[in-house]
Parts: C-alpha cells; sequence; structure tokens
C-alpha cells in the first residue's frame, strides 16, 4: 500500500514538474523578462497597457498627426482609433480604425540598461478635417487608453499659440514636470511645443526617457511634440562604438524623414508648415556642412508669413565658454537673406534674448530687423552668463535685449495677424521678459518692441 502510494506521488510530482516547465496560457512576460524588471519603478515596465503615447506631426498639420506608444510583447495587434469629438460619449461609434506599424526594441543595446524587449506601434492618422477636434485612443481591441484629444491645424493662415522649452536634461522627473505642467496651465489650448534639445541627460538611459514621459503625461498625450535633438540625445553604446543618436528616438517618436538627406539625419532635421508657419528643425550637434545647403533650399523656397529656425545649440551662446561659430558664419547669413523671424535654442543652461537690427544706409540701426533670438533652459541644471563674449557679439550684428541665470523657464509664443508675441515665464508662471513682432506681409518689413 505505501508502495502505491509512493508511485503514485512521484508520479504526480514529475507531471508536475514537466507541466511547470512550459509558459502558462495568458502569461503577461516570460521569466525571463520578469527576471530583467528587478530594481524598476513600475512607471518603467511595460505592459499590455499602452504607455508613453506621444503626438508628432508627420505630413500635413490639417489633414494628418502621428501617434506613438510603447508595451510588452503580449500585445499582437496593435490599432488606433480616432473619430470627431463629440459633446458625448456617442462619438466612439463613429471611430476609424487604423493598425499600427510595429516594431520590437531591445533595451539592452545599451548595456546600462535592464536588458528587455519592448513594442513601439505607430500610426499616422489621415484624411482628418482641418480646423478639427479629434479624439483618439490606442491599444489592441481589449486594452485600450482613453480617449484623448487635440485640433487639427486651419487649412490656411489663422491665428496660434505654441510653447517652447529648453533643456529639461537633469532630475527631470522631480524638477522638470513642475515645469511642463505650469507651461499647461498658461497655455492650456498650444498648438504644439517644441523642445529644443537634452530632454534627457544620457542619450540612451531608458530611466531618463521614463522620467520625461512620466513627468508630461498626458500632455505629451494632448499637445503635438516637435522633439529637438541636443548633444546630450548623442552618446556612444560602448566603449568602442563611435556615438550615435539615442536608441530610443527614433522608435518612440514618429516624425518626418528628409529623403534628400544623409539617412544619418533622418527624423532629426525635418520641416514642419505650420498655417503658413515655417518651422525648419536642425540637428546642430552632427553633419553641419550637411544642413547648410538644406537650410538653402527650404528657406528660399518658402513663402511662409513667419520662418522659425530651432536647433539645439545656441547661435549666440550666452553662457560662460560656449561657441557655435559655425552657425554665426554659415547659417546666419541664411537667416538674414531670407527673413527668418525667429531662432529658438537650449544648451546654455542660461537666458538670453536678442536680435538682430538691421543697418540703414548712413550706418545707423533702425527700429527694422531680421530675426530674434532666443536661448532658455527648462531644467534645473543652470551656468552663468558670460558678459563679454555676448559683448563680442556686436561684430556680428547681434544686439542684447534680456539676460537671466539661475531660474527654469518656458515660453509661449502667440501668432495673430500681423503680430507674434513671445513671452517667457519662469518656473512660478510670472511674465519674465516679452517681445512683439509687427510684420507688414507685403513688403516684409518687421518691428521689433
Amino acid at each position: 500500500m505505501n508502495n502505491l502510494i509512493q508511485k503514485k506521488k512521484s508520479s504526480f510530482l514529475f507531471a508536475l514538474a514537466f507541466c511547470l516547465s512550459f509558459p502558462l496560457t495568458g502569461q503577461k512576460y516570460k521569466d525571463f523578462d520578469k527576471d530583467h524588471h528587478i530594481g524598476l519603478h513600475h512607471w518603467e515596465i511595460p505592459s499590455k497597457d499602452p504607455d508613453r503615447i506621444i503626438l508628432n506631426f508627420n505630413g500635413d498639420p490639417s489633414t494628418k498627426r502621428a501617434v506613438t506608444w510603447r508595451t510588452d510583447l503580449s500585445v499582437k495587434n496593435a490599432k488606433a482609433q480616432i473619430a470627431v469629438a463629440g459633446v458625448n460619449s456617442k462619438f466612439a461609434k463613429n471611430a476609424k480604425t487604423y493598425k499600427a506599424k510595429t516594431e520590437e526594441f531591445d533595451l539592452g543595446l545599451y548595456k546600462a540598461n535592464n536588458s528587455f524587449v519592448v513594442k513601439y506601434h505607430s500610426v499616422v492618422f489621415e484624411e482628418l478635417n482641418p480646423n478639427t477636434t479629434y479624439a483618439y485612443r490606442v491599444g489592441d481591441g481589449d486594452n485600450w487608453s482613453e480617449w484623448i484629444q487635440f485640433k487639427t491645424a486651419n487649412a490656411d493662415y489663422n491665428s496660434t499659440q505654441f510653447v517652447y522649452f529648453g533643456d529639461a536634461q537633469n532630475d527631470i522627473l522631480s524638477h522638470w514636470s513642475r515645469v511642463i505642467r505650469m507651461a499647461y496651465q498658461t497655455a492650456p489650448n498650444a498648438s504644439f511645443v517644441i523642445h529644443a534639445g537634452d530632454m534627457v541627460d544620457t542619450a540612451h538611459r531608458d530611466y531618463e526617457w521614463a522620467q520625461w514621459f512620466k513627468a508630461g503625461g498626458f500632455i505629451h498625450r494632448q499637445w503635438t511634440t516637435i522633439p529637438v535633438v541636443g548633444n546630450h540625445e548623442f552618446q556612444s553604446t560602448s566603449r568602442s562604438t563611435p556615438k550615435r543618436v539615442s536608441i530610443q528616438w527614433r522608435p518612440q517618436f514618429t516624425l518626418p524623414v528628409e529623403e534628400g538627406l544623409d539617412s544619418k539625419l533622418h527624423e532629426t532635421v525635418y520641416t514642419v508648415n505650420y498655417q503658413d508657419v515655417l518651422i525648419l528643425v536642425l540637428n546642430s550637434t552632427d553633419f553641419l556642412e550637411k544642413q547648410t545647403e538644406y537650410i538653402q533650399e527650404v528657406l528660399s523656397n518658402s513663402d511662409a508669413k513667419w520662418k522659425i529656425v530651432t536647433c539645439h545649440h545656441s547661435v549666440f551662446s550666452p553662457a560662460q565658454g560656449r561657441d557655435f561659430e559655425y552657425a554665426r558664419k554659415n547659417w546666419k547669413p541664411l537667416f538674414d537673406k531670407y527673413g527668418v523671424d525667429l531662432v529658438l535654442n537650449g544648451h546654455d543652461h542660461t537666458y538670453a534674448r536678442g536680435h538682430i537690427p538691421i543697418k540703414t544706409t548712413n550706418n545707423n540701426k533702425s527700429s527694422n530687423f531680421n530675426t530674434l533670438y532666443i536661448t532658455s533652459v527648462s531644467g534645473p541644471k543652470q551656468y552663468k552668463i558670460g558678459l563679454e563674449q555676448i559683448k563680442n557679439y556686436q561684430f556680428d550684428g547681434y544686439k542684447n535685449d534680456k539676460l537671466g541665470e539661475q531660474t527654469q523657464f518656458f515660453q509661449v509664443i502667440s501668432i495673430n495677424e500681423e503680430t507674434l508675441t513671445y513671452k517667457a515665464y519662469t518656473v512660478l508662471g510670472d511674465e519674465y521678459d516679452k517681445a512683439i513682432i509687427t510684420k507688414d506681409f507685403s513688403s516684409g518689413i518687421k518691428t521689433l518692441r
């Protein structure tokens, strides 16, 4: 009898061990992945529920919008839905479904990350109606995000408002989160947001990107983001490899691809045309010469009412020991020639506003001017102003108007008819600086006050 019981017990244990050697149906992660989540915050760990949802421009802003998000490997059929938003929930019945483009991404490409694989999904919504509020959601049919609203651009020139940030970079969740939230509180209906580079400090470190997405929360999902690559978005993945753009950059953003450019510049150099406002995004860290011809081509062929350029490095660096000479010698003449109105920079962890006046025939400066240059910082890392080097910029025709240091800023730019109003705010929401550009579209003459 005891022998029979012992045999049955042995058979049971063998069967149990055999069954446990196979993954269970519906298991969220392989044990391998679970092991590699050790030490992570819950908001770093992917799941079947969409996270890191973000909107980008990709095509005509009046009829298209791109959305990107992340999940774990269990999601097999990612999709997005969109509908014209309504006053109640019935709008969802008219939602159009898009199948997502999906790619697997190995965080372990950078050895300092926990090594596991995630999925990034993207959709470009097309054939949207201009000047229309839409609601969208992303998921897989069973696990959906919330419905999120955004408004398409007008087909023609119209008033708009957008937000611009300098470097977030350090202590992003602790200290930058209050900046983006105050910006949203100040300009909740902004059409888009420009992040002028160094969004993180360590290019490939997923913990920092997780902080950036958590700090912005739903704001990233609602404001359309124009990301600018900075020098801290470049890093080698190991001691034996050259520097490269953040391994997260292309999977987590869905940006325009300028086919005429070197492929190494794709999705870091691109153009957005928003309601007759040109936004030219440049990569000031690498391949500068290759971009000069592109700048000439874009600006010379644009008849936009307003022309805005953004790149990470400051053309007129206000911080001690900084100098972006290449841009001053090669890019600024093109900005002058083709009437760029506004240049938005970061990198120097200080604040500076200045402009290039136009000299009259008797070599005096007039109220007419060429370009307004801004350098700003939104994160907690701060540098000192270099007053002597700013004085030297007078030989390039630069006139300094306002300086600031040891302050976290955000900026709101409003465009209405023939006026562009620029305002800088501190993280407390107090107005720090203001400039108004008035432009005669027929003559191109601009005044600054």
